[in-house]
């Protein structure tokens, strides 16, 4: 019979303790990865009409799968396993083409569709339920510390093409228009376009006389500003030209 020290009992104790809760932790990490799994794929089901089946969606929807590895390499950055993190981002950016860095943060039900192009940055932070299109960039000015990237809020569209640059919120059910850039805070349930993008509407209130379809050229309206100038300078030279000279 073997008799131990009550130091060495508590010791083993203690090991069988934490190597329990160390098992509780990884059952409760992976219950929690399979119900985001399961949501994530209903979600999509109800946003795309073309997924004909959850399977379908599983096996080759890119935008589910680089959501489902960000949420590994997430996991992994948070614990300080910054270098394996990166290296599953930059594989799934890969082949997927969407690249989100492991320290951005992504609610459930998040639908990226297509997806080609995508770029989520370090500090972005992403609502339920949210749909990104292809080529949109969740991305930085370069001027900013710390918080770098911007904050979606729930269920808000961004269109393909669209650049959201800079540490702001764009409220809960906004719709970034596709090929918009956005460079201020977008208010909730508001629709914005254009470059540099402009709310066009607030809730069932329209603002101003923009559209998705009506939205001005800046190019055109610079060379209208232009030839305004260059009209102004001709009358002035003209008007110079025909005045009598002084004695």
């Amino acid at each position: 019979m073997v008799f131990r020290k009550p130091s060495d009992q508590k010791k083993t104790n203690q090991k069988t303790t934490k190597e329990k809760r160390k098992k509780r932790n990884i059952i409760g990490m992976l219950a929690s990865g399979i119900e985001n799994i399961r949501y994530d794929v209903k979600q999509i089901r109800e946003r795309d009409p073309a997924a004909a089946s959850d399977l379908e969606v599983i096996l080759l929807y890119s935008g589910f799968h680089a959501v489902t590895a960000h949420r590994l390499s997430h996991a992994l950055h948070k614990k300080g396993h910054v270098l394996l993190a990166r290296a599953i981002s930059q594989g799934m950016k890969t082949l997927t083409g969407i690249e989100i860095h492991p320290g951005a943060t992504i609610g459930k039900g998040v639908f990226i569709d297509h997806g080609t192009g995508v770029v989520i940055g370090e500090t972005a932070e992403i609502g339920d339920n949210c749909t990104i299109y292809q080529g949109v960039t969740l991305g930085g000015t370069g001027k900013d510390a710390g918080k770098r990237h911007p904050t979606l809020g729930a269920n808000v569209m961004v269109g393909a093409g669209a650049k959201v640059l800079g540490p702001f919120t764009v409220g809960a059910g906004s719709k970034i228009a596709a090929g918009a850039v956005v460079l201020d805070a977008v208010p909730e349930n508001s629709t914005a376009v254009g470059i540099p993008a402009r709310v066009v509407r607030k809730g069932n209130l329209r603002v101003g006389a923009l559209d998705q379809v009506h939205i001005p050229d800046p190019v055109s309206q610079e060379l209208c500003r232009m030839s305004a100038r260059i009209d102004k300078l001709e009358k002035s030279m003209a008007e110079e030209k025909h005045t009598p000279e002084e004695a």
